[in-house]
């Protein structure tokens, strides 16, 4: 139940009357893959440890959140399952009256089946922007796709919910489109195409995004347009959802760039070192770990980052304004902020 026992309106509702009930949680800024939209070529700065949240922290913090309206939470990265003490975290979030999620690049999840089941963890989203080997290599500078791609077929195996993350860009893996839609022929999952977005040092640029409209175009291309359905989406959704008729899977696409899905947003993003962004585009930061740990209440800085979010990506309203660097340079790259 929401917390407004001493405050005039929730905490976790903005000034544009949303409200916060889905938490992501980075535990990790490093990641055992180096995906070149998601890390600079030169890497990143890593926070010292000392500067990160420890098991008890992000426990505390997220029990706060979940006392003022959380219902979900999803644990990111860099690669989650890299961070030593993660059965710890997974115990412990798994007391609190939330529904529990993990991102992951599935290198090696096979590790860790036993215990996703076990702290009921069975939402499991999959980053995977090839399905060649070669190309996968070059993206993620590791040669890990056989790993990757057995993986995923165990997670169906053993009745996990599956989602595969393919972020788009323009003549690199575009061209994969209907490989990856083929892929929900025979597995239930669901596959999700993410349009390229803007982060510091990942050399965006709008040429290269694969728009909503462009991938929809292919589709309607490759399959007769009765047999493309038009799936209901759940009511906050970032994805407008599809299937093929007779395919067993979904797939779906992410437009935060063409078709920006803000007006129901209901998300927050806490930091592996404890600052909270209210909004992925967004470069502002409130810091909820040093306040933690000076014993004082975090309900304060919490309430004054929700209630300062912007009503359409960080403030970045238009494509023009996306498209000026010094806008979303200031933003952190994309595997410190947590996928």
């Amino acid at each position: 139940m929401t917390n407004t026992s001493t405050h005039s309106k929730p905490i976790l509702q903005d000034s544009f009357g949303r409200d916060h009930a889905y938490l992501r949680i980075s535990l990790i800024e490093r990641c055992n893959l180096r995906c070149t939209y998601c890390m600079p070529p030169d890497g990143v700065k890593l926070s010292p440890k000392s500067h990160l949240m420890t098991s008890d922290e992000i426990y505390e913090i997220a029990k706060t959140f979940v006392k003022n309206g959380v219902t979900k939470i999803r644990l990111t990265g860099g690669e989650p399952l890299i961070r030593k003490d993660i059965l710890v975290i997974l115990e412990k979030l798994a007391t609190l009256p939330v529904t529990l999620s993990i991102t992951s690049n599935a290198v090696i999840i096979d590790k860790h089946i036993v215990n996703l089941k076990k702290h009921k963890v069975n939402k499991i989203n999959i980053s995977l922007d090839s399905l060649d080997r070669a190309r996968f290599k070059e993206i993620t500078l590791r040669d890990q796709f056989e790993k990757v791609y057995k993986n995923i077929l165990l997670l169906v195996k053993e009745k996990f919910e599956v989602k595969v993350n393919v972020v788009l860009m323009k003549s690199f893996n575009d061209d994969e489109i209907i490989d990856f839609i083929n892929l929900t022929k025979d597995l239930p999952i669901s596959i999700r195409f993410i349009e390229f977005m803007p982060f510091d040092g990942n050399k965006w640029d709008i040429k290269k995004m694969v728009s909503y409209k462009e991938i929809m175009k292919r589709v309607s291309a490759s399959f007769n347009n009765k047999d493309i359905i038009r799936l209901q989406d759940a009511s906050n959704d970032t994805t407008k959802n599809y299937k093929i008729a007779g395919y067993q899977g979904a797939f779906g696409i992410i437009s935060s760039v063409t078709n920006p899905f803000c007006d129901s947003c209901n998300r927050l993003r806490l930091t592996a070192n404890g600052k909270l962004k209210n909004c992925l585009f967004s470069a502002s930061e409130s810091d909820l770990l040093t306040t933690l740990r000076k014993g004082q209440s975090i309900e304060p800085v919490i309430k004054k980052a929700v209630e300062a979010k912007f009503k359409v990506r960080g403030g970045m309203d238009t494509l023009k304004k996306l498209q000026e660097p010094k806008l979303h340079n200031k933003n952190r790259s994309m595997i410190t902020i947590g996928g």
